[in-house]
């Protein structure tokens, strides 16, 4: 019994050491102990059976041509980026797909490989493309920065003892599938588990970032979180409800303005 103890902790700190990485522009160090690659496939599987159950608008949508106009440009940007810091092992086998659901859901997300998902229910609150590229760099962001990596790395721990995401897929294909879901915040009828402050708030900037250097005032975001303040009740959106405050946020923002903006500004003048 000690040896597999000690063979455990050596693995455990063996995979500490591996797998540490820092979050582009926050530079925190982070611990994602699931292989990327594995997480991708399970988005590309999930992504389509999500849509298999809710069907897409068409193409030619107006809704689905803004969405896609917001997301592209934002990944192109973040591609640069990352390219320019030397981080594109973070995107690394991404495929980008930007879609939208005819849904009354105030929601959106994005799983790993950079599968995408905007509710026509967010739309009224976004009210125009800078504040739908609030939303959807967000939501970026929270996937370059692999937040579901770790909060599935959590997640598996708690609700399985730590099993890798290899055996738990094979022993419980099911119960695994359905976390994977809601680490990912896809799904109205699921319990979205929720991002940690710190992630939150990281997303929030690393967002701002992103959304300026694709050539969107950052500064935009302050009135949306505002709208979305004044939509309260339950308009309150799914992929915030655990959040900080409103007013936090816009606090937290307003703050760190000057730093999103000297990207905005960089930008402007490529």
């Amino acid at each position: 019994m000690k040896r597999i103890l000690l063979k455990s902790i050596i693995a455990f700190l063996f995979l500490s050491v591996v797998a540490c990485s820092k979050v582009p522009i926050s530079n925190r160090r982070q611990l994602n102990m699931l292989p990327e690659m594995t997480l991708m496939s399970l988005s590309l599987t999930n992504y389509n059976q999500f849509f298999d159950q809710n069907p897409r608008l068409p193409d030619n949508r107006e809704e689905v041509k803004m969405v896609r106009k917001v997301g592209n440009r934002i990944a192109v940007s973040c591609e640069k980026f990352l390219k320019i810091e030397g981080k594109t092992k973070r995107i690394k086998n991404f495929r980008w797909e930007f879609n939208v659901v005819d849904q009354p859901v105030v929601n959106a997300w994005c799983m790993p490989g950079g599968k995408v998902c905007v509710y026509t229910g967010l739309l009224p609150v976004t009210s125009d493309e800078d504040g739908l590229a609030v939303v959807m760099s967000h939501e970026i962001a929270h996937a370059i920065a692999r937040h579901g990596n770790e909060r599935m790395s959590q997640r598996l721990l708690a609700v399985m003892g730590g099993v890798s995401l290899a055996v738990a897929l094979r022993d419980k294909p099911q119960e695994t599938q359905l976390l994977f879901l809601a680490a990912y915040g896809v799904g109205a009828g699921l319990t979205i588990l929720a991002y940690s402050r710190q992630h939150e708030t990281e997303a929030d900037k690393l967002g701002l970032c992103f959304m300026a250097k694709a050539g969107y005032n950052p500064e935009s975001a302050v009135p949306f979180w505002e709208r979305m303040k004044g939509a309260g009740g339950s308009k309150i959106p799914q992929f915030i409800s655990t959040h900080p405050s409103h007013d936090k946020r816009i606090n937290d923002l307003t703050e760190f303005m000057p730093v999103a903006l000297s990207y905005f500004e960089a930008n402007s003048g490529e």
